[in-house]
């Protein structure tokens, strides 16, 4: 991608909403324009500088995990795609802000769960888990330690909150009062069927994916749908296999490197507050986030 995109500014489709990296977009009442834009966001801030090329990383990740997983794939899940081009549905003058980051998709009813599946104890999970011996309410065994592979995958979901707010944990019976028992559940078994798939292609790769989320939706049918991104570095956590050892965190395919310069900003002399505004990034980090994601994009496809 020869130019950085923070915000797109497309005139011929009405803008429907601004997520912290995606601009979605309406075509006609069925479909959506999903572009990833190349902001970045930690601790839920939205960082002022972008990061060159991630929005088309993250699409093309997208896509290949889409491919490999969905109908042409394994066939685990229906998903959002629609197969069209997304060039084909903007003005001429508006395809370079398209081209190479942008999904076509289906309009669906979003479910307002994120689907995470856990196969590594690492973040808030091993923060929890050394306060109560659980995650999420799912108990786990004694003299695990930070990164130790859980003996099986582990469901953990949380509720969706609005943009700037920190999604909730919640159990899984909360989730079957908020959609019902056979959506809970099916949401729940393709999630952790997919992550299982993808964790096993990606460790021969040398990649391990310890943790990830995914999100679901309903068609007009009400066929339950994999939509928005999935298994990218920004919606799971990369480690490479070789820097692995249990008892530490492992290096980080993801925004890691740009969070823990954060955790040591100063503002006015003062430790960052993790509110908005966020302090300026510097080229440095900026540049090794970039190389960051592109490891990981080369390491997954070749």
């Amino acid at each position: 991608m020869a130019f950085s995109l923070h915000t797109s500014t497309l005139h011929s489709l009405p803008l429907l909403a601004r997520g912290k990296v995606r601009d979605n977009y309406a075509v006609g009442t069925e479909r959506i324009l999903m572009l990833a834009s190349d902001r970045l966001s930690a601790f839920d801030v939205i960082m002022g500088e972008p990061i060159p090329g991630k929005g088309a990383l993250l699409t093309q990740m997208a896509l290949f995990w889409f491919e490999k997983l969905g109908p042409h794939g394994l066939n685990l899940c229906p998903i959002h795609l629609t197969g069209e081009a997304p060039e084909s549905v903007v003005a001429p003058d508006e395809e370079a802000q398209v081209q190479g980051r942008s999904m076509l998709v289906k309009r669906l009813k979003p479910l307002p769960i994120e689907a995470v599946v856990r196969g590594y104890l690492a973040g808030s999970g091993w923060k929890e888990y050394q306060a109560n011996g659980a995650v999420c309410g799912v108990t786990l065994p004694a003299g695990l330690r930070n990164a130790s592979r859980l003996p099986t995958p582990i469901y953990t979901p949380a509720a969706k909150a609005a943009v700037g707010e920190h999604d909730e944990n919640i159990s899984f019976a909360q989730t079957v009062d908020m959609i019902g028992l056979d959506l809970a559940t099916r949401i729940r078994d393709i999630s952790v069927a997919l992550y299982e798939a993808a964790a096993a292609f990606a460790l021969t790769k040398g990649i391990i994916i310890a943790d990830t989320k995914f999100e679901f939706g309903l068609d007009a049918a009400g066929t339950l749908t994999l939509m928005d991104e999935v298994l990218t570095p920004d919606s799971s956590r990369y480690w490479p296999l070789e820097s692995y050892a249990e008892g530490s965190n492992p290096p980080s395919y993801d925004k890691q490197f740009v969070r823990d310069w954060l955790e040591a900003a100063q503002v006015d002399g003062k430790p960052w507050s993790k509110t908005p505004p966020a302090p300026r990034v510097p080229d440095t980090v900026i540049a090794q986030t970039a190389a960051k994601y592109q490891e990981a994009l080369q390491r997954l496809m070749g």
